[in-house]
């Protein structure tokens, strides 16, 4: 390495001097500092490893060595601008195609999630010539400008913002805590209809619906997962209204899901998004994303009249990693992996839930799992609290993990693929003796300030959202 290795005192003042102050850290108050990584295991500067229960964006492992050498030997022979030939982009394409519906079979790739998902709505409003747009509560779609917008997950921190008018917030289909729940006779329609009470509230005030947008399990969110049946339904509103439907798979496809390539799918066969937008584990950590959609809804984007190009998206190096992630998701049977090792996990969460009442609600698929904790499993009152000491005290334990939701109180795992049973049996065991030490020993009021620091900390989005 060329670069000097700063003491870790040295790196936060560095850090603290010329980086923006809304750009935070994990365990601000202790960060950690990481210098290396390998599977699913981080190391610090001492030495000391990590379990990463979080990252999403190492999809096939951390520092996978087919995924760096494809990348290290491309840039040997060429980077350049996209608008060059270069089999590397077709390939890529084709072979990204191959994994969708024959209907999505245009590509635009793009450099991160919150371009692709910029993109799919120009499409869309290219497309349908409406502009409004209805997004999910608690949704988070990127950092840009228009989908901050869109994002409730992002817009409900702001103290003193409005929402714009050509945006509608629908309900989100949980069925744990929202409207209706697991013991509702239809709860996909149900979801469904107030979709379109939006649809027809918008026409009323004489505006028109260009795109519904949702994650296919929402993860900021809380690890949704939306009722079977409920995108097909949506979808129907949304073209009968003239809209399109965009599928976000930013943080949940390529396996993760485990029964199935995209998250989608897990709607049926029947269900095919209009665009369908990627992005993190795409190239395992370099940054590159993409927008997939139908010859239909490109070809009007090239109506316009506008031309559209990248400069770095889809260059031959992020392809040659593309082809490289997806090959080693093949050859090491990661979805497979995901599909095994995710409902071990769910098991293994499903007994802590019998033997600590703390644990209200296991949900998932595959390796994207959420443990919702409560202090009252009646009235579902948000362990909001003991969320954040968990994940204080697994850092001690030296595993990372999250929570998230609009209480913070879901634990969250998305971890690299190559995650194994005997690494969900370390992380459950210590949360296991977590929650026997939390019952036995309940917080006390004075610690919850330097909690809930750490965990405000350990969290992107920092402040708790308002509803």
């Amino acid at each position: 390495m060329t670069a000097e290795m700063f003491p870790k005192e040295k790196t936060i003042d560095l850090r603290k001097k010329h980086i923006g102050p809304s750009c935070k850290v994990f365990f601000s108050h202790d960060p950690i500092k990481i210098v290396r990584a390998k599977g699913q295991y981080m190391y610090d500067e001492n030495g000391v490893r990590y379990l990463d229960c979080i990252n999403n964006v190492a999809h096939v492992g951390h520092s996978h060595p087919m995924v760096v050498k494809a990348g290290a030997e491309q840039m040997e022979l060429l980077n350049t601008n996209s608008r060059f030939l270069h089999d590397n982009l077709v390939q890529y394409a084709q072979r990204l195609q191959a994994t969708l519906p024959e209907k999505l079979s245009v590509c635009y790739f793009v450099n991160s999630g919150s371009e692709a998902n910029d993109l799919a709505l120009r499409l869309a409003w290219e497309y349908t010539g409406h502009k409004d747009v209805i997004t999910l509560d608690n949704a988070y779609h990127g950092h840009v400008s228009s989908l901050i917008n869109i994002s409730p997950y992002k817009f409900h921190q702001l103290a003193n913002a409005e929402q714009s008018k050509s945006v509608h917030v629908a309900l989100s289909p949980d069925l744990y805590r929202g409207n209706y729940r697991q013991d509702h006779p239809d709860p996909a329609t149900a979801y469904a209809d107030d979709v379109n009470n939006l649809i027809q509230k918008a026409h009323e005030k004489g505006h028109k619906v260009g795109a519904f947008i949702a994650e296919s399990l929402q993860s900021c969110g809380g690890q949704v997962i939306p009722p079977a049946g409920y995108f097909q339904k949506v979808a129907q509103h949304v073209h009968q209204a003239g809209g399109l439907f965009i599928a976000d798979e930013v943080q949940v496809g390529f396996g993760r899901v485990g029964t199935h390539f995209w998250a989608f799918q897990l709607q049926g066969e029947d269900f095919v998004p209009d665009i369908v937008t990627m992005g993190k584990p795409i190239g395992n950590g370099h940054p590159m994303s993409c927008v997939v959609t139908t010859r239909e809804v490109a070809e009007a984007f090239k109506n316009s009249g506008m031309e559209y190009f990248n400069t770095f998206g889809g260059n031959p190096v992020s392809c040659a990693i593309g082809l490289a992630v997806l090959d080693v998701i093949e050859k090491e049977d990661l979805q497979g992996n995901a599909l095994r090792v995710g409902g071990y996990l769910m098991r293994l969460l499903e007994q802590q839930k019998e033997k600590h009442p703390l644990v209200g609600d296991i949900r998932g698929r595959g390796l994207f799992v959420g443990a919702e904790l409560v202090r009252d499993r009646v009235k579902l009152t948000p362990a909001t609290a003991e969320a954040q000491d968990i994940i204080y005290k697994l850092k001690e334990q030296h595993i990372l993990l999250s929570a998230d939701g609009p209480h913070r109180n879901v634990l969250k795992f998305k971890p690299p693929m190559c995650f194994s049973e005997e690494d969900a049996d370390m992380v459950v065991e210590k949360i296991d003796e977590i929650l026997t030490g939390t019952l036995n020993a309940p917080l006390s009021p004075s610690s919850f300030p330097s909690i809930s620091l750490a965990f405000t900390d350990l969290i992107l989005a920092v402040p708790v959202c308002r509803h």
